[in-house]
């Protein structure tokens, strides 16, 4: 009976001991909680804080390239085609308004100039006689007949020599350095802005069409930066609004410049151009350079903590709240902009935090232990 009796407390004991094991595994183990002891807490030089406002400028990050308007970019070509003799251009080269280019030759312009002065020396003697045939007529020494045919041939010509005019004109032959001795067997192609050099087409002894286009040259004094701006983001910008632009190979190089445009249409993208001009322009950038901005929006009050107080932990970012003494919880949040030191919390994800004590020193010596506990 004694030993029934022995066995039977036994068996008590052990299931008593069971289902205390088993409420102590039930217990929930909160891994996001760190707990130091106060020598802890000294050497990791733990400093607490709180959730605070600040006016906090957003900024909107965008890219584009230097773009230049119509008006500003200008084709070269020659009206009446030729050969090219000589030109000294090449891309990037600054050209003065009225500099000589390149200088082309062919026999049409000898032709020209021939037949614009064979067309005025036959001027004086078709006037002439237009007017001999005039007096005769009204005295009726002469016909209707002869008298119309001389004032159809003196007006034809005139109307022949005002063309050949213009066409010379249009080659850019000066005619007053042309007579019966001196034809010119070349014309000068001259610049028609101050500006620089954005292609040269054509080589030496290369004949160009009248549609084929030599040298294109840029108007610096417009150029502008056309920038891509998302939708969501149009309605913070405004006309005379700064911003800092900079290339892929020069981040560290600013460039202030102004918005003077912003686009009315949406792409398909679901973006709109927004076009810039630098304040002042640097001659290394040339139209098709690829450029990032940063565009300040106006300032607006934001909840905030020291940079020191977020933690990056696999992609996402978290703060440590405070739980009890030395006792620090993980908490998740959603950050906003980062400047002068101070990083936005996004509420109302972060509401719960506003009035609780959060780490803004030692943050990441509490991450540190809390992965070395863990492994």
């Amino acid at each position: 009976m004694k030993r029934i009796f022995i066995l039977l407390l036994i068996i008590a004991v052990s299931c008593n001991s069971k289902n205390n094991e088993t409420e102590i595994n039930a217990t929930p183990l909160n891994q996001n909680i760190v707990m130091l002891t106060d020598a802890q807490m000294k050497n990791a030089e733990i400093s607490m804080g709180k959730i605070e406002q600040k006016e906090m400028a957003s900024i909107v990050r965008v890219n584009g390239k230097i773009d230049v308007p119509p008006q500003n970019m200008v084709s070269i070509s020659v009206p009446l085609g030729g050969y090219l003799k000589s030109t000294k251009l090449l891309p990037g080269m600054h050209v003065n308004k009225g500099e000589v280019i390149a200088i082309i030759e062919d026999q049409q312009y000898i032709q020209l100039q021939h037949d614009y002065l064979a067309a005025k020396a036959r001027l004086s003697y078709l006037k002439n006689e237009y007017e001999r045939q005039k007096e005769l007529n009204i005295n009726q020494a002469s016909s209707d007949k002869v008298y119309q045919l001389a004032q159809a041939e003196y007006k034809t010509h005139l109307v022949l020599i005002t063309s050949l005019t213009e066409k010379l004109k249009l080659t850019g032959i000066n005619m007053n350095k042309i007579s019966e001795t001196n034809i010119l067997r070349s014309v000068n192609i001259y610049s028609p802005i101050n500006g620089f050099v954005s292609k040269v087409n054509v080589n030496i002894g290369k004949y160009v069409s009248p549609t084929e286009v030599l040298f294109e040259l840029v108007n610096p004094d417009d150029i502008h930066l056309a920038l891509n701006v998302y939708e969501r983001d149009i309605n913070k910008l405004y006309i005379g609004q700064s911003l800092l632009a900079f290339t892929n190979n020069l981040p560290e190089k600013k460039y202030a410049c102004k918005i003077i445009l912003i686009g009315k249409n949406i792409s398909r993208e679901g973006n709109t151009e927004v076009h810039c001009h630098f304040e002042q322009y640097d001659k290394a950038l040339i139209p098709g350079t690829y450029m990032n901005a940063e565009i300040a929006i106006k300032q607006n009050m934001a909840y905030v903590l020291p940079e020191d107080a977020v933690v990056r932990f696999e992609s996402k970012h978290y703060v440590y709240a405070e739980k009890g003494k030395n006792q620090f919880e993980m908490t998740e949040v959603t950050i906003g902009e980062n400047k002068n030191g101070f990083i936005e919390i996004i509420l109302p994800e972060g509401a719960q935090l506003l009035h609780t004590g959060i780490v803004i020193k030692g943050a990441y010596s509490l991450l540190m232990m809390m992965k070395n506990k863990e492994e």
